[in-house]
C-alpha cells in the first residue's frame, strides 16, 4: 500500500510542476495586448488559466494528502513501535580483557 502512495506522490508531483510551468506569469498581460493574445487558443481567452489554476489546485490538494499519507505510514509500523524504540543499540566490537598493573594487556 505504501509503495502505491509513493507512485502516486510522484506522478503527482511531476504533474504538478508541469502545470505550473505551463501557467503564464503576471507580465504574460503587457504581450496580449499588443496582438498576441490567447484568444483563438483550445480554452478560449481566459479559459486557460481558469482550467490550469484548478487543475493545480486539485493537484495541490492530491501531493499534500499523499504527504499526510506518507507521514502516517512512516510514524506507524509493523511492530507497532515508536521510531525512537525502533533504533537498534549498538554493540561495540570485542574489547580486550583487563590490562594488567602495567598497563598491558596479557598473553
Amino acid at each position: 500500500m505504501e509503495f502505491l502512495v509513493w507512485i502516486v506522490h510522484v506522478l503527482v508531483a511531476m504533474a504538478l510542476i508541469g502545470l505550473v510551468l505551463m501557467q503564464h506569469g503576471k507580465g504574460a498581460d503587457m504581450g496580449a495586448a499588443f496582438g498576441s493574445g490567447s484568444s483563438g487558443s483550445l480554452f478560449g481567452a481566459t479559459g486557460s488559466a481558469n482550467f490550469l489554476s484548478r487543475t493545480t489546485a486539485v493537484l495541490a490538494t492530491g501531493f499534500f494528502l499523499t504527504s499526510m499519507t506518507l507521514t502516517y505510514f512512516s510514524g506507524h509500523s509493523a511492530t507497532g513501535k515508536p521510531v525512537a524504540q525502533r533504533v537498534v543499540p549498538v554493540v561495540p566490537h570485542s574489547m580486550p580483557g583487563p590490562l594488567d598493573k602495567s598497563g598491558t594487556i596479557p598473553k
